[in-house]
């Protein structure tokens, strides 16, 4: 793929559509085996979820829901951790064209202390559901529990094993990374928001213990790390 290749092209290469229910022989369609299931059952609208951020010490964790069409296949994509960070945000594009329907939903820091990650993270997926502008008629989450009436389906490794939720990653994980890299680095400038996006690398714990904490790290996350240091603002 070259950088100028057209948008249109793209498209065409990496999404098309095949039968529900077509068998899951190919590589191409395996991430389709949980799709292709509640899809034969009459589930036509099927949200993926996942998160990400849920092991930084800075900022909102961030979650989407992402409906894809009946028997829409999209070429390479996977867990967005797995992709490069080119490759992820040529699929975003993708994802977004060609959606029925996609939500995010944010929980900050200060909710995060108040009510522990992982009741931040349900909170923060039951918000992207109710983002959507199509209600689904069936959830597949990434190894979690949404609150809402819907049924679902928890799936270890949910973004490995189904292109909804996988999908789902992917804008989640841009959506983050795009926070990071603009309004949280202009914010925040001086500790490298841009590259480590919030996770707990060497430079960015030096920083916090020269600097101290910023109002969107999450103290109930950095332990002795700021200890008697001081805090901005």
């Amino acid at each position: 793929m070259t950088e100028n290749m057209e948008f249109d092209e793209l498209i065409h290469q990496h999404a098309r559509t095949e039968p529900a229910h077509n068998d899951a022989d190919s590589d191409s369609t395996d991430l389709l085996f949980y799709e292709r299931e509640y899809w034969a059952s009459g589930f036509e609208h099927i949200a993926g979820i996942d998160e990400v951020g849920r092991g930084c010490l800075f900022g909102d964790v961030v979650t989407a829901a992402v409906i894809l069409p009946l028997g829409l296949i999209l070429e390479g994509v996977n867990d967005s951790k797995k992709l490069s960070e080119k490759k992820r945000d040529a699929l975003y594009e993708i994802i977004m064209e060609n959606a029925v329907s996609v939500g995010v939903g944010f929980v900050d820091a200060e909710t995060i202390d108040r009510i522990n990650i992982k009741q931040a993270t349900r909170l923060a997926m039951k918000r992207a559901v109710d983002a959507l502008d199509q209600t689904p008629d069936y959830l597949l989450v990434d190894a979690e529990k949404v609150d809402v009436q819907i049924p679902q389906l928890s799936i270890v490794k949910g973004d490995a094993n189904s292109q909804s939720i996988a999908a789902a990653s992917i804008i989640a994980k841009v959506t983050r990374d795009r926070l990071c890299q603009g309004e949280w680095n202009r914010l925040y400038p001086d500790y490298g928001l841009a590259v480590h996006k919030g996770y707990a690398t060497k430079f960015h714990r030096e920083q916090i213990m020269l600097l101290g904490a910023t109002p969107m790290h999450r103290r109930s996350f950095l332990g002795n790390l700021i200890g008697e240091q001081p805090t901005l603002f």
